[in-house]
């Protein structure tokens, strides 16, 4: 599934070529692209109508037209994106036409991606607001206010950087990159992580985003950028799928284990195991 930094890559390729330009046609070839609304009450507002930006949170891109229009795109598990791609491209869901004669395909084999349209900021804010917590690039991503919303937490800290509602734009591949950068283990409660630990993993969930972004996302399945191109961080991963391997810091083996129901990768010699915490190993 595509994490923030496939969201931000995609962001910062649409934003030069689009901002400006003005939708003149478009064709929704998937009703399910816009339920439970009808693909013309999402779409047919924006046309003839100026892009004036292109902005992302948590995983949702946010297509800004002018008069406070917002169209939220969520790509899912297996959208894409594709900018000029070809006549007949397989899995187009929706095509958009500009007046400059380019076009834009969302491209999803699984059809589970999305097209939301919302009127105003104040709307938008609510929606993302309701359902997304804190961004990991903002100022209020500190260790003091992750330590507060974990207290008394007996989920997985796996489970708690998974949770939207906590913070927004990690996923799997990036919640197993920052714990181990961490040291810490997927299974410890979240509400048992020390000041010292939060301190150590606020810093790694940032700089395994910021490598993310850098090597222009991870394509181990579907994830393209807008011209296809497929991104390379997954060159990169210090753990995450790489359980074959053995572990890059001190050579041990790395385990396959269950963690907040996610095929989970970890180090128990880098990442100590918690005490009474029950292993689930899966196979590969």
């Amino acid at each position: 599934m595509p994490e923030l930094p496939e969201v931000e890559t995609v962001r910062r390729q649409l934003e030069p070529r689009l901002v400006g330009r003005t939708l003149v046609a478009y064709a929704v070839r998937d009703a399910r692209w816009t339920e439970p609304r009808s693909p013309n009450e999402v779409v047919a507002p924006l046309v003839g109508r100026r892009i004036e930006g292109f902005h992302r949170r948590g995983k949702y891109l946010i297509w800004e037209a002018e008069d406070e229009l917002f169209l939220l795109i969520h790509l899912r598990m297996t959208g894409n994106l594709l900018y000029d791609a070809p006549e007949g491209t397989l899995y187009t869901r929706a095509h958009f036409g500009f007046d400059d004669g380019h076009d834009l395909r969302f491209v999803d084999p699984r059809r589970f991606g999305t097209g939301w349209l919302l009127a105003g900021q104040s709307e938008l804010d609510a929606y993302l607001d309701a359902r997304l917590g804190v961004e990991p690039f903002s100022d209020g991503f500190t260790a003091e206010h992750l330590r507060r919303l974990a207290r008394g937490s007996r989920a997985p800290i796996k489970a708690f950087l998974l949770d939207q509602k906590r913070i927004a734009g990690i996923g799997n591949i990036y919640a197993d990159e920052a714990l181990f950068r961490s040291r810490i283990h997927p299974l410890r409660q979240a509400g048992r992580v020390t000041t010292a630990q939060w301190e150590l993993l606020r810093d790694a969930v940032v700089d395994a985003l910021s490598a993310g972004i850098d090597a222009r996302g991870a394509s181990i399945d579907d994830f393209r950028d807008l011209d296809g191109a497929r991104g390379s961080f997954q060159d990169r991963f210090l753990i995450h799928r790489r359980a074959d391997d053995g572990c890059l810091e001190c050579g041990g083996p790395i385990r396959k284990i269950l963690a907040a129901g996610r095929g989970t990768y970890v180090c128990e010699h880098c990442q100590p195991r918690p005490r009474g915490a029950r292993i689930v190993p899966m196979t590969r």
